[in-house]
């Protein structure tokens, strides 16, 4: 009689899976094949809680072993893994299944305004090029300490919210600025110097403003949100940029 028993147990396990299956549709691009992009759907049996890096994981693994993207932490830390999933900027080790209808594909591309090497991977030099331009480092004058630069709970705060960007770049490419010019330093980059800027141990807070002051600094901010609603680290990064443009304005009063 144990049986029938155990075996009425293992199909009601197996009625329980958790698995179902979807659909991921994902622009796809190799330079060495066609200069075209095209879209390619894989199906995938999945758990919904699991995330969409998982996913991209076992069609990789699984599927087509030429998918190419960029992951490292798989922890939200890194940011090396943003790109568009479902028209929005994501993380996609951040992003779970099942907060996005895995009942419709779920369509995975890169991030707008850098030029895309091959599938989701993009070209992040320019992005780079303008986060070094701000010079995103603590400049002082003077002998070395001899002893650490103390600093207050009250001073630390004033910058604590930019000092989260983990440089993914999901801001700066979500800035419909940024999409139809490449040269703005974006948000990402203007996040970078108001850490220092109103960073009271720092000395070149006048040559950052400066920096940003060009034809391609701050003001060419549309205030469009996109970049707020697109930071993964919750920064409010329009206010921010706000901040600074507010400093460059009453600098000289």
């Amino acid at each position: 009689m144990a049986t029938p028993t155990l075996e009425k147990a293992g199909t009601a396990a197996q009625d329980a899976s958790p698995y179902i299956t979807v659909t991921f549709r994902i622009r796809r691009f190799n330079p060495e094949v066609s200069a075209e992009a095209t879209w390619q759907d894989f199906e995938v049996e999945i758990d919904p809680k699991e995330r969409v890096l998982d996913g991209l994981h076992k069609i990789k693994w699984d599927l087509d072993g030429t998918l190419t993207f960029r992951r490292s932490c798989a922890h939200g830390i890194c940011g090396s893994d943003a790109m568009r999933i479902n028209g929005r900027n994501r993380l996609a080790c951040k992003t779970l299944i099942k907060d996005i209808n895995p009942a419709k594909p779920i369509t995975v591309e890169p991030i707008k305004g850098l030029t895309v090497l091959k599938d989701l991977v993009v070209d992040m030099e320019p992005f780079f090029q303008a986060y070094r331009d701000v010079m995103p480092f603590l400049i002082t004058k003077g002998n070395e300490p001899t002893r650490e630069r103390l600093q207050s709970a009250e001073d630390r705060e004033r910058f604590d919210d930019t000092t989260k960007c983990i440089l993914c770049a999901a801001c700066t490419s979500s800035c419909p600025v940024f999409w139809n010019d490449g040269q703005y330093f974006g948000p990402a980059a203007i996040v970078n110097a108001h850490r220092f800027i109103f960073d009271s141990r720092d000395e070149a807070g006048e040559q950052r403003l400066e920096i940003l002051n060009d034809k391609d600094g701050v003001w060419r901010c549309r205030t469009t949100f996109n970049c707020t609603d697109a930071c993964p680290r919750g920064i409010e990064v329009t206010k921010a940029i706000q901040e600074v443009k507010r400093a460059l304005i009453t600098r000289r009063f």
